[in-house]
């Protein structure tokens, strides 16, 4: 029985395997059906920075889309979902998820959930941020989108890239309730 359903975009931004551990997280969650859809630019990202076959991110969702499918389920609001998860998100994405310039399917889905008052989650992989990146951040989470940028994590005593990947997943997914076992959550003076 599906329970909720959660779109996951993925862009062309650096970190495009933290989209891989996030669909995984996801995958074992009772009722939790996925759609994904990754850009362009997000695969050619992904064969610059892993060595897995872009299947095995694919095959990790329910569903999949072409960007350029504007015609998709998730491209209508009556297509209920709990919202989307932009994991990495480019900065070219979020200006247009700001905009409202709904050019292609993943940012069509983020300006439906935007519209229908469903969660937006965005993960800004930029390094510095702009004074544009900034502005835009801000501008988003006016719109009601929250902003979660991967960033490193120290007392949590990560010992691995991964480690700080699971972090990063984990604080995602509590924007949508959903507890991720390989976080290691801040304990205070236990």
């Amino acid at each position: 029985m599906i329970k909720m359903r959660i779109i996951v975009g993925v862009t062309g931004a650096s970190g495009v395997i933290m989209s891989y551990h996030l669909l995984k997280a996801l995958k074992v969650v009772p009722g939790c059906e996925t759609h994904l859809i990754a850009s362009r630019a997000a695969k050619t990202t992904w064969k610059w920075e892993t060595e897995k076959p872009f299947s095995e991110l694919t095959s990790l969702a329910d569903a999949v889309y072409d960007e350029d499918d504007l015609a998709a389920v998730i491209a209508s609001g009556t297509f209920v979902t709990e919202g989307m998860i932009v994991l990495p998100c480019s900065m070219k994405t979020l200006a247009g998820i700001v905009s409202g310039y709904a050019e292609n399917l993943l940012l069509r889905a983020a300006d439906v959930c935007l519209k229908e008052n469903r969660r937006v989650v965005l993960c800004p992989r930029e390094m510095p941020f702009g004074k544009i990146h900034l502005h835009n951040m801000e501008q988003a989470a006016q719109y009601g989108c929250t902003i979660v940028p991967p960033m490193l994590t120290f007392y949590n005593e990560a010992q691995t890239v991964e480690d700080q990947i699971h972090h990063v997943i984990g604080k995602v997914l509590m924007q949508f309730g959903i507890q991720y076992d390989r976080m290691k959550p801040w304990r205070g003076n236990d």
